[in-house]
C-alpha cells in the first residue's frame, strides 16, 4: 500500500485562513497533494489563538493545517508578489479566502496569474460569492444558514433556531464544495490542459444543502416550519433524555426499527404504523419515549439497546466518541509529529483508499517555518535569500 495518496502531483498555495479553505487544503494534504500556506506575518490566523494550546501551538491550528508548509509572505511588497508568480510556475492551484477584489488588489487576481500559468485552478472560497448585492459583505456560520433557510425550521417552537455545535456552512458548505470544485477542475485539467477559476460561495452551498425538505418547499411553495417534519421535531425522532441527565438518539423511522424500540422499551406499538403517525397517537408515542427513557440511566439504555439494531444510540462527548469501538477500529484518532521528537493526538482523515494509507507527516507549525526551504526550491541562491529576508519580504 502507497503512502504517497491518491493526490499526489497536486501542487496547492493556500491563501486561506479561519475554517472553511484550512479544512479543504486539509483533506487534499491528507490524500498526498503538496500544499504550502502563504501566511501574513503581521496579521496571524485567529485558530493560532485559538486555546487550548500544547508548546505555544494551537492544537486546532495544529491540526487544520496539518501536513502542510508554510511560507510568510508580506503581500503589500512588490518582491513579495513577484514571489507568488513564480511560486505559480509550480504549484498550479490556488485557494484564497479574502473578501472578492483583494487578491487583484494586490496584483493576483485569477487574470494576473494564469497570465504566468495557463493550468492554474484558482478556487475563491467567501461567505457570499464574487457576484450579488452581497459580494462584499461581512459575516460568519450563523448568518449564511440564516439567509439560506436551514435556520428557520432547525430548532423548537418555544426556543426558535438553535446555533449548531459546529460550522455547517464553513465546513459542509465551504470546505467540502470547494475540495469538489477543485478536483472537477483537475479532471478537465487533464482533458483540455486548461485551468479555470471556482466560485464557492458558503451561502449558496448551504442554500443547496437543504436536499430533501427543500426541494418540496420550492415546489408546493410552503415554507418548512419548527417541529413540522419527521425529522426536524415533528415526530418521534430525537433526542430523549435519561434519568441521570444524558441522552439517547432514536432515529427508528422504518417499521421493522419501530418495533424494535417499542419491544426494547416495553411500550406498544402504534396502531398506524411508523410513516401515518400524527395527531394524538403520535403525541402518546412520544410522551411513552419520554416517560420510559427518563426512568433508565444512560448505562441501562446503552446495554439495553446494544445490539438490538434499532437505530438508537447513546449521544456520546467528543472524547467518548474518540473511544468508542467503531470509531477506534476505524482508526479515527492518530498520533501525528510534532516538534521536539513529540506526538500530539488528532482526528485521522475520514478517506479510506484500497491503494493508499493516509501519511500524517506533521502538524501545522509556526508562520515561516519553511521559507528557506521554499525559497531554495526556487532555486534561489543562499545570498539572494539572506537579501530577502532582511527585506522584509518575509516579515
Amino acid at each position: 500500500m502507497s503512502r504517497k495518496g491518491p493526490l499526489a502531483g497536486l501542487k496547492i498555495l493556500d491563501f486561506t485562513t479561519l475554517l472553511p479553505g484550512p479544512y479543504a487544503t486539509l483533506a487534499l494534504a491528507d490524500m498526498g497533494a503538496d500544499v504550502l500556506r502563504v501566511e501574513a506575518p503581521h496579521r496571524p490566523d485567529l485558530v493560532r489563538l485559538l486555546a487550548p494550546f500544547v508548546d505555544d501551538l494551537s492544537a486546532a491550528h495544529s491540526y487544520v493545517n496539518r501536513n502542510k508548509r508554510s511560507l510568510s509572505l508580506d503581500l503589500k511588497h512588490p518582491e513579495a508578489v513577484q514571489l507568488v508568480k513564480e511560486l505559480v510556475q509550480d504549484y498550479d492551484i490556488v485557494v484564497e479566502q479574502f473578501r472578492p477584489g483583494v487578491m487583484e488588489r494586490l496584483g493576483l487576481g485569477y487574470d494576473e496569474l494564469r497570465a504566468e500559468n495557463s493550468r492554474l485552478i484558482f478556487c475563491s472560497i467567501t461567505g457570499y460569492g464574487q457576484s450579488g448585492p452581497y459580494r462584499d459583505r461581512a459575516g460568519h456560520d450563523i448568518n449564511y444558514l440564516a439567509l439560506a433557510g436551514i435556520s428557520s425550521y432547525t430548532g423548537t417552537r418555544a426556543s426558535g433556531p438553535v446555533p449548531a455545535g459546529f460550522q455547517i456552512a464553513d465546513v459542509a458548505g465551504g470546505s467540502m464544495h470547494a475540495l469538489a470544485g477543485i478536483l472537477a477542475a483537475v479532471v478537465e485539467r487533464h482533458h483540455t490542459g486548461l485551468g479555470q477559476a471556482i466560485d464557492i460561495s458558503m451561502t449558496d452551498a448551504a442554500f443547496a444543502l437543504n436536499a430533501l425538505i427543500g426541494a418540496g418547499a420550492l415546489v408546493s411553495g410552503e415554507d418548512p416550519e419548527f417541529e413540522s417534519h419527521p425529522i426536524n421535531g415533528g415526530g418521534f425522532y430525537g433526542n430523549y433524555r435519561t434519568s441521570d441527565g444524558r441522552y439517547m438518539s432514536v432515529g427508528s423511522l422504518e417499521p421493522q426499527f419501530l418495533a424494535r424500540l417499542c419491544a426494547a422499551l416495553d411500550i406498544e406499538f402504534p396502531k398506524s404504523g411508523a410513516f401515518a403517525l400524527a395527531g394524538e397517537e403520535l403525541g402518546r408515542l412520544k410522551d411513552a419515549l419520554r416517560e420510559r427513557f427518563a426512568a433508565l440511566t444512560f448505562e441501562e439504555c446503552r446495554t439495553l439497546f446494544d445490539g438490538a439494531d434499532a437505530c438508537v444510540e447513546p449521544v456520546l462527548t467528543l472524547n467518548e466518541a474518540a473511544r468508542h469501538p467503531q470509531l477506534a477500529a476505524r482508526g479515527m484518532v492518530v498520533e501525528v509529529p510534532a516538534p521536539g521528537g513529540k506526538c500530539q493526538r488528532q482526528l485521522a482523515s475520514p478517506w479510506r483508499f484500497s491503494g493508499h494509507a493516509p501519511a500524517y507527516n506533521a502538524i501545522g507549525g509556526k508562520p515561516g517555518d519553511d521559507n528557506r526551504q521554499v525559497l531554495q526550491e526556487l532555486g534561489k541562491s543562499e545570498a539572494e535569500i539572506d537579501r530577502i529576508m532582511k527585506a522584509g519580504i518575509l516579515g
